[in-house]
């Protein structure tokens, strides 16, 4: 299970990168976009309060997205990519990001909390 997260953090962020190159085609650009906004879209074509069902369209269609969007990216520019993500991926990681987010989460909790006194 860990080396199918890990490989699927290594297509994604090779994608992302591949989303980037200016030789990758217009279709797959749009294509791209499509199946980026359908992950993000809060419109689902089977909404989600839908036991199972709900998230079955999250758990075929994005990932199948996914899929057909590589293969629509020339082979050497999804190597030249997965390379860059890979080594991207093994450097030392910053806690610099980690600790924007938590300063972010710990100021957001405070002022919820602070409002909420405010309030009695």
């Amino acid at each position: 299970m860990k080396k199918w997260a890990r490989d699927l953090k290594l297509q994604t962020y090779a994608l992302y990168l591949a989303s980037r190159d200016p030789r990758k085609p217009w279709y797959a650009k749009v294509f791209g976009a499509i199946v980026v906004a359908y992950a993000f879209s809060p419109i689902d074509l089977i909404p989600d309060f839908i036991p199972v069902l709900g998230y079955l369209d999250d758990l075929i269609l994005i990932p199948l997205g996914i899929t057909i969007t590589i293969r629509m990216i020339p082979e050497e520019i999804m190597e030249e990519c997965r390379t860059k993500a890979a080594e991207t991926l093994t450097k030392r990681k910053s806690w610099a990001a980690a600790i924007v987010i938590i300063t972010i989460w710990t100021v957001l909790l405070l002022l919820i909390i602070l409002s909420i006194l405010s309030l009695k």
